[in-house]
């Protein structure tokens, strides 16, 4: 019996071993393309302040929107308000439209569950702007908010209520109408309809 458990601590005691020496290893292939990194970021100048600036630009780029313009502003109940600022065409034949969701009024106010959209897909994704919808009436066609692979809307989520005064930005992504297109409307269940320009 001793002899058995012997056996099975000298087999678990070299699995271990084998595991460490792997990660030891792995860590020292990646160590090395990680310090070359390192070292050519020391060696400019402002190395430590330039990338740091730069990353979250470039991550922020797809959800903040270029508020310079302002396409349509749709003023709701409760002081709930959509700015729209751009809805632009993708080479992938989508259309994205950017905005910021404000509180014009002095308290905090709980985010329309119905602005989550009707659809049982995404309405057990949680909060959601998937309740927009863009409406060709050239072509008589209504647009839903795209969904990706697991069934999730291709729009902001998790905004479930905003402080008084306070603004967050958004996006909603879209099937692109065709070409000749230029104008839709866009609509959000308890808001107003808002016609806008495509660019």
């Amino acid at each position: 019996m001793s002899v058995w458990h012997g056996a099975k601590a000298r087999r678990a005691a070299g699995a271990a071993l084998a595991v460490v020496a792997l990660s030891v290893s792995l860590t020292a292939c990646g160590g090395g393309d990680g310090g070359g990194d390192k070292e050519k970021s020391a060696g400019s100048s402002s190395s430590s302040s330039t990338p740091g600036d730069a990353k979250p630009k470039e991550s922020d780029g797809p959800t903040v929107p270029d508020t310079s313009k302002t396409l349509a502003t749709i003023n709701g109940s409760k002081g709930l308000q959509f700015v729209i600022h751009t809805a632009t065409r993708d080479e992938g034949g989508f259309l994205t439209i950017t905005g910021t969701l404000k509180n014009t009024s002095s308290s905090s106010e709980t985010i329309p569950i119905a602005w989550n959209g009707s659809e049982t897909q995404v309405r057990r994704t949680g909060r959601s702007l998937a309740g927009f919808t863009v409406v060709d009436k050239a072509e008589k066609k209504r647009y839903y908010v795209l969904r990706d692979t697991d069934g999730y809307p291709l729009t902001t989520t998790g905004i479930s209520r905003l402080d008084g005064g306070a603004a967050e930005p958004f996006f909603a992504q879209f099937p692109a109408p065709p070409a000749s297109t230029t104008q839709v409307d866009l609509q959000m269940p308890l808001m107003p309809t808002a016609t806008i320009e495509i660019s």
